[in-house]
């Protein structure tokens, strides 16, 4: 069984990491804010001082960090994963960044024997917590199959796109789809409230028909209720849909209902509540409501 590192132990990333724990991998650890790593180390993780030091540990790293410049700095910093990775390293980045900046890390990554495969992830806390995630793949074949074990272990699909740069390209494409899910949910659930329907009951009502959703199962309840604990931040999300727009604009492409929801998480962020999940995208419709 190969050894593995994992960078970032965020609310994403620690969970994933446990369950990489409980596959029986020898995990090395590493994340920019100490103490995180607690509960692994206590299920056997040894805790490296810089990504560096954990890339001279394992065999494959895996990197779950928050943006573009985070991978770089993990990736080719002063204590970055390449200056400890041996050749014949795999790097698997299951953050979620932009494709041309991915493509561009993997040919650096190569002139140094090192191999890289990009796999953001998709489910949320929950899935990250169950190993349910769905895992969006880009990469060369024989380098995705070699990471497919590790990847099997955190969730339930997972998918090989394309070359390297195509599993981010599709997370693009999901960020943009549950954008409008998410306003679908929250202006249908508003307009059963404002009618004086019980909103449990539509929710009940509609589970079984062609308006269920992941959203809808999962986050109505933080709608109807007004809480949004965190499971997946508005500002990730909305960092997602500006690599979504940006494709979009070189593709030339019209996404208008993702411009839409990045311009209401441009006003949750600026009203403090960027750290909010983004069914918080509900507040939003409930306020032009008069909710």
């Amino acid at each position: 069984m190969e050894r593995v590192g994992f960078v970032g132990l965020g609310t994403m990333g620690a969970a994933m990491a446990a369950n990489l724990v409980r596959a029986g991998y020898p995990l090395h650890v590493w994340n920019r804010t100490p103490g995180r790593s607690g509960p692994l180390v206590g299920a056997g993780a040894v805790v490296a001082q810089s990504p560096r030091e954990l890339a001279a540990a394992v065999d494959i790293v895996v990197i779950c960090v928050s943006d573009t410049p985070d991978v770089e700095a993990v990736l080719f910093g002063v204590e970055g994963v390449v200056h400890g990775a041996r050749p014949g390293t795999l790097v698997i980045d299951c953050s979620t960044i932009s494709p041309s900046a991915t493509r561009n890390f993997a040919r650096r990554l190569a002139d140094r024997g090192v191999a890289l495969i990009d796999a953001p992830v998709s489910g949320g806390s929950e899935g990250a917590i169950h190993a349910t995630l769905t895992i969006m793949v880009g990469g060369e074949t024989a380098d995705v199959e070699r990471g497919h074990a590790v990847l099997a272990a955190m969730g339930r699909t997972v998918t090989h796109m394309g070359p390297v740069g195509a599993g981010q390209a599709t997370k693009a494409v999901n960020q943009v789809m549950i954008s409008g899910t998410y306003l679908g949910v929250a202006e249908g659930l508003v307009l059963a409230m404002k009618a004086g329907l019980d909103p449990e009951a539509v929710v009940s009502a509609l589970g079984g028909g062609a308006a269920q959703s992941w959203v809808l199962a999962n986050r109505s309840g933080r709608m109807v209720q007004n809480r949004y604990p965190l499971g997946f931040k508005v500002s990730l999300h909305r960092k997602d849909l500006g690599i979504a727009l940006d494709m979009a604009r070189e593709a030339g492409a019209s996404l208008p209902i993702a411009g839409l929801a990045a311009q209401f998480e441009n006003g949750l962020m600026a009203n403090g509540y960027g750290d909010e999940d983004m069914s918080a995208l509900a507040r939003s419709i409930r306020e032009l409501s008069g909710m």
